[in-house]
């Protein structure tokens, strides 16, 4: 049953619900609908109004089609009746008869039992049957929320005015039961915190053979002749629908023994059906029990003596106290699970007709409960309204949480893309790249599509020593890369990882490159090379203008960097001059490179197709190989040259307004550049959890998370790492661990339900950010492609950055994408395993040996 609780207390019933909820409450050969209105005025007030319709034998069994057109007009009628058939109202369902639950308004027929047998809708969805029933009619509407079982609407019933209420139980035409399960212990449905509405279905004990041990020959005759042999046997043996039966047939099996009735027995009281439940409900009274039997007995054509009354009686007595006590051991089983659950305190709502009119079943239930599970404090609770109010009242809570569904799904579409805006995302990516290789737009151009000056791969015969720098981000790299030629050509690489503190990182450019220098003067020292000068290549992961290979000037500052008096000026000079200050070492610096060229020339050194390179961690970019004829900015058309594309900036001039939503703008107004790097902000691990987090403010400040309850530390920007994204959205981490992370974040009375809607938030801004870089991505290959003037395209992609390997779905998402908007390529991805530092390295390499080549 898919209806949940997350607090101690079961207060699964009304909060902030008002207005008119119709119950339908469908369990045996009549039926009611139900008007419940929910008023407040400072205090809630439920009012009922309802009608009880009959359903005639020949409709119960005949088919589908007729059972539920019958309904639909009863319904028709009640509200003709109350005057409000030209109003859309909310329906809760109850459907007593065994059915399978995928979610609150979908329930497929397991089997008919009652004594229904109508035909088709056995293994069908008997919401859509009911729906399809009214719209044929076409003179009505309502929206059929919910639909629960008469246990679970009992139980809801009576939560209404008991809190603890936690079992709903039904002896009635049948019987069966429900209780609030733990969630860890449900494996059929996703989560493990709060508790689940089970139906228990429990009437179908004993099929198996549970109880074969204990059924008489009364039991098996019983079965032998009712509709559905075999089958629900422990219902046979309880409910009010066989107990009269089962009396019928001792009483004749008694008196053809010469028992009773000195051994006469009459047509009536050898005809199925004929000893009525009520009558044992009647013969059972203390005051005028006797006398009842006597005229039952008369009614039945039989002439019985006062031993004869006193025999029934007590005949009576057993059957009814049998199924007391049965139906007390399976109550005792649910009681023992709640207790195990360690809830000793529990109230079992009841309804049904055996459990409110037989004088003593009642009684001997509860005793027998109490004598079974004696450390249950267990008090039962008579449903006086039945069964239609709870589901008017799951129907009202539902209602309020499918309205809130609704608009966490309208807030979250604004974040989903769909095929058409990929493709245009694409296209308008293309265009991009044409303006920021064309000399006359590159100036307005958002994409720069800036030359880095490497035209040439390694060939296998670069040898010797080089130093790297490798600096994207507050951590960095400073490598020592061996290049070894020949048939055993290989690349050996010694590596020092070192931190940027932020007041650098926002302080002046010498204190900046004071730093670097003093990290590499270490790195030299630990590497017992104090002293020595070396070829290096720098990788710097900021977008730049190039003239050549060793020189790179400095556009602007990114990822959080704000470093004074860098931006326009040749950040080999600066290393250099800091260099020089330090007056420790003194350095070649051959190659200013960008983190992508580093990382495409990496897995070039592997695969000579690599020819594009792709960083998606704390920031995102690419590079790939453009024809020079294409690359207005420099001299010559014979070739080709690597382009740093920047395409972080893509968006800065509007490309991506009608996909950006309130969220991106609000990060993007908190960042320390706001209305740069648009593309960048909507991709890369620097900003994707600050957009979640936005989401969530959003969600909470409306109510629809955290029951609105926001804490401070969720206030905090930059608090949800993005690093907490994979987290959540690891297949292998249970809902349990993602609530620890809310925990982490002070939402210590966070839900299952919450976590649910924190992990689908991660998944849709993920997931955007996934397809976004695949289109742009798709964007790069495409062009390739046609600056070709190829058919098909087979190409490899060097990709690295933390996002694009941590993340448990990205690189998944990224790849379909890119394979549906480029179809045209087969395109391999390839991840970086040694980073772009290995890349510079090479690069430099390559840069010595074509000196080398013109010296």
């Amino acid at each position: 049953m898919f209806f949940r609780s997350n607090n101690n207390k079961f207060a699964l019933v009304l909060f902030a619900e008002t207005g008119d909820f119709l119950a339908l409450d469908l369990g045996g050969t009549n039926f009611r609908v139900l008007l419940v209105r929910v008023s407040s005025n400072g205090k809630q007030k439920v009012e009922m109004e309802n009608q009880i319709y009959a359903i005639p034998e020949n409709i119960m069994r005949g088919s589908g089609t007729e059972l539920f057109d019958h309904i639909a007009e009863c319904l028709a009628n009640f509200l003709e009746k109350l005057g409000i058939k030209d109003k859309k109202l909310p329906l809760g369902f109850t459907f007593s008869f065994p059915c399978q639950q995928t979610k609150l308004d979908e329930s497929f027929l397991v089997s008919w039992t009652k004594g229904f047998k109508a035909s088709g809708v056995e293994g069908r969805d008997v919401v859509g049957l009911l729906r399809k029933a009214i719209k044929k009619r076409g003179d009505f509407d309502i929206d059929i929320v919910a639909v629960i079982n008469d246990t679970v609407g009992t139980m809801m019933t009576c939560g209404y005015d008991d809190h603890h209420c936690e079992i709903g139980l039904i002896v009635g035409t049948g019987t069966n039961a429900c209780y609030m399960e733990e969630m860890r212990h449900l494996e059929l449905v996703d989560g493990d915190e709060g508790r689940m509405c089970v139906n228990m279905e429990w009437g179908a004990f004993g099929d198996d053979g549970a109880l074969d041990d204990i059924r008489t020959e009364f039991d098996r005759e019983i079965d032998a002749g009712s509709l559905n042999p075999g089958k629900q046997l422990f219902e046979k043996m309880i409910s009010g629908m066989y107990m009269g039966e089962l009396v019928r047939l001792i009483l004749v099996k008694m008196a053809k023994d010469g028992l009773l009735f000195q051994g006469h027995t009459t047509p009536d009281l050898l005809t199925t059906g004929h000893f009525q439940t009520s009558f044992v409900s009647a013969i059972e009274n203390k005051k005028s029990g006797l006398l009842r039997a006597e005229q039952v007995l008369r009614g039945l054509g039989l002439d019985s003596s006062p031993e004869d009354c006193v025999a029934v009686q007590r005949v009576c007595q057993i059957v009814s106290t049998r199924a007391a006590h049965l139906c007390a051991a399976a109550l005792a089983a649910v009681l023992r699970q709640i207790r195990d659950n360690k809830r000793l305190r529990t109230t079992v709502g009841v309804d049904g007709s055996v459990y409110k009119n037989h004088p003593q079943f009642a009684r001997r239930l509860n005793k027998m409960v109490r004598l079974l599970v004696p450390d249950c404090d267990v008090r039962f609770l008579r449903s006086e309204d039945g069964s239609g109010k709870g589901a008017a009242m799951v129907t009202a809570v539902a209602y309020r949480l499918a309205k809130q569904h609704a608009e966490r799904q309208r807030i979250l579409d604004s974040l989903r893309l769909d095929r058409d805006q990929l493709l245009e995302v694409k296209r308008r990516m293309e265009e991009e790249m044409k303006r920021g290789l064309a000399e006359k737009a590159h100036t307005t151009a958002a994409v720069k599509m800036l030359p880095t000056f490497v035209r040439a791969t390694p060939d296998g015969t670069e040898r010797g020593d080089f130093l790297a720098l490798d600096l994207g981000g507050t951590n960095f790299r400073v490598l020592l890369v061996r290049v070894r030629s020949g048939k055993r050509r290989s690349v050996e690489m010694h590596n020092k990882i070192y931190t940027i503190p932020q007041d650098i990182t926002q302080g002046t450019g010498e204190e900046l490159f004071d730093h670097i220098v003093h990290c590499i003067a270490d790195f030299l020292e630990y590497m017992g090379m104090k002293g020595a000068s070396l070829p290096l290549g720098f990788t710097f992961s900021f977008p730049c203008h190039q003239t050549r290979l060793d020189q790179g000037i400095l556009i602007k500052w990114t990822k959080g960097f704000k470093a004074s008096g860098c931006e326009g000026e040749d950040v080999a000079t600066l290393l250099k001059d800091a260099i020089h200050r330090s007056e420790e070492f003194e350095l070649d610096v051959v190659a200013v490179v960008n983190d992508t060229v580093g990382t495409m020339m990496t897995c070039g050194y592997e695969d000579p197709q690599c020819e594009v390179g792709l960083i998606v961690g704390t920031g995102t970019n690419a590079c790939y190989m453009e024809e020079m004829s294409n690359v207005e900015l420099v001299d010559g058309d014979e070739g080709r040259m690597c382009v740093n594309m920047e395409w972080g900036a893509f968006g800065d001039r509007g490309e991506l307004d009608d996909v950006c939503t309130e969220f991106d703008r609000a990060v993007d107004d908190q960042s320390t550049y706001p209305g740069k790097q648009r593309y960048e902000k909507m991709i890369s691990g620097m900003y994707l959890g600050e957009i979640v987090r936005n989401v969530l403010l959003d969600f909470t400040a409306k109510g629809l998370l955290f029951r609105g309850k926001l804490s401070e530390r969720l206030k905090t920007r930059g608090i949800f790492e993005t690093k907490f994204l994979s987290q959540i959205e690891s297949d292998r981490l249970a809902l349990r661990q993602v609530r620890s992370i809310l925990q982490h974040l002070g939402l210590t009375s966070s839900t299952c339900d919450d976590s649910i809607l924190v992990k689908e938030v991660c998944s849709v801004v993920s997931k955007r950010a996934a397809q976004l870089c695949g289109a742009g991505l798709a964007a790069v290959v495409d062009k390739i492609r046609l600056n070709r003037d190829l058919e098909k395209l087979s190409i490899t992609v060097g990709v690295d950055g933390t996002l694009y390997k941590l993340h448990p779905h990205f690189a998944s998402i990224m790849r379909e994408t890119l394979r549906d908007l480029a179809p045209d390529c087969e395109v391999t991805l390839v991840q970086s395993e040694d980073g772009s530092g290995k890349g510079a390295a090479l690069i430099t390499a390559v840069a010595c040996r074509l000196r080398d080549a013109r010296k």
